[in-house]
């Protein structure tokens, strides 16, 4: 990125990159092989660590916000979301990630999160990789955290224990027990 001065501006200019993630598994969903699934989730994984070690959270990664150029090289884009955390935990908004890849905990109205809401993402992101498809595709919050408990199953009152109580914790949930792995393929 380089940074050039104007009068009463800031211009920004950034490097061409032919494809974010999202268009890229768009036009290659049929050729994409398993190399670059494992090569496309280590970089990531190697620049969110970079990010993480430098105590900063990105909170809304999804395909689109993926820039791969064409040597094949994943880098993270829009850090417009991003914040610096520290400890304890400060308080944050909940209106961070695009819904699919939000966290069930921020789903559930948590405002003191930390860096699993990026590894969320990065596994749905792994998911939608795989599956050529996202995994969790809700229309609203609450629809979103029961598609997350369809798959994973509702969770039980000790695992509640850790989100404080907040309007969707009030909330009746059904039952639901994850389906056996062999039933999801």
């Amino acid at each position: 990125m380089l940074y050039v001065p104007a009068e009463k501006k800031l211009n920004l200019v950034f490097e061409l990159v032919d494809y974010d993630l999202k268009k890229y598994m768009g036009e290659h969903k049929a050729t994409m092989t398993a190399y670059q699934v494992k090569l496309f989730l280590y970089q990531l994984c190697n620049g969110l660590n970079y990010c993480h070690a430098r105590r900063i959270i990105h909170r809304d990664l999804k395909p689109q916000n993926l820039l791969i150029d064409k040597a094949g090289t994943l880098k993270i884009a829009d850090f417009g979301l991003a914040r610096a955390f520290s400890l304890p935990i400060k308080t944050l908004t909940h209106e961070i990630e695009t819904l699919w890849y939000r966290a069930p905990e921020v789903l559930l109205g948590q405002k003191q999160y930390s860096l699993g809401v990026d590894i969320w993402a990065v596994g749905c992101i792994f998911s939608e990789l795989m599956e050529k498809k996202p995994m969790f595709c809700g229309d609203s919050e609450i629809d979103q955290i029961f598609k997350i408990f369809q798959f994973h199953g509702t969770p039980t009152p000790a695992q509640w224990m850790n989100v404080r109580n907040n309007a969707f914790t009030q909330i009746i949930y059904p039952t639901l027990s994850p389906p056996s792995l062999s039933s999801r393929e």
